[in-house]
């Protein structure tokens, strides 16, 4: 993935989801960074599993803690939390 396809602040600028929506066919959306959009639950409960660490060696931010953030939960923990209160049965 290019750098230019990336946001700073977490997951694909808009550039980059415009570049995978058009080689790929796909539907990519904006992150839901509030509310109980089915979308934000489906994130929270994928990502809040996800295995890895938040911050790298050097103290930085991972790509998954600014994805979190994005989406707006602190920890996976807290979108573990969000997904299992949300999650229709």
């Amino acid at each position: 993935m290019k750098k230019e396809h990336k946001n700073p602040e977490g997951g694909l600028s808009a550039k980059g989801r415009t570049f995978f929506n058009n080689r790929d066919g796909s539907n990519l959306k904006p992150p839901v960074n509030s509310g109980t959009n089915p979308r934000r639950v489906s994130f929270a409960a994928r990502f809040g599993g996800m295995g890895g660490s938040l911050l790298s060696k050097g103290g930085e931010p991972t790509r998954l803690k600014l994805a979190l953030k994005k989406w707006g939960f602190g920890s996976k923990e807290a979108a573990r939390k969000f997904a299992a209160n949300n999650k229709k049965t």
